[in-house]
């Protein structure tokens, strides 16, 4: 199994910049995909941003240019960081990390585990 850790959260002006980490541990060897979503209130979780084991990158449309994902293997970790830059109102959400367990299916219940999410603030 693999247990998820997400941290970096925060209450922030808008065009400002934060950076969340996702520090995943236990079974890091299953470890294909690792995706960024987040939901805000009243609206289904998406997906962000996500990263395959060989390092592709995926993004949403309305964070292209301004998010950039980025991951770091460790011996007994991975860590995936998601930089947020020009920050605007509507990116306010719970971001959370979530292992998509088959390649290319970022989103649906073959999504899992998760880790218990931070919340991002943005203040206009």
């Amino acid at each position: 199994q693999v247990q998820l850790v997400e941290s970096g959260g925060g209450l922030v002006q808008a065009g400002g910049s934060l950076r969340l980490s996702c520090v995943a541990s236990g079974s890091i060897f299953s470890i294909n995909a690792m995706g960024w979503y987040r939901q805000a209130p009243g609206k289904q979780r998406e997906l962000v941003a996500g990263i395959t084991r060989g390092g592709t990158t995926t993004y949403a449309d309305s964070v292209k240019g301004r998010f950039t994902i980025s991951r770091d293997n460790a011996k007994s970790t991975v860590t995936v960081y998601l930089q947020m830059n020009s920050l605007k109102p509507e990116d306010t959400a719970v971001y959370s990390c979530g292992l998509p367990q088959i390649v290319g299916v970022w989103t649906g219940p073959m999504v899992r585990p998760w880790g218990q999410g931070t919340q991002v603030t943005v203040s206009s």
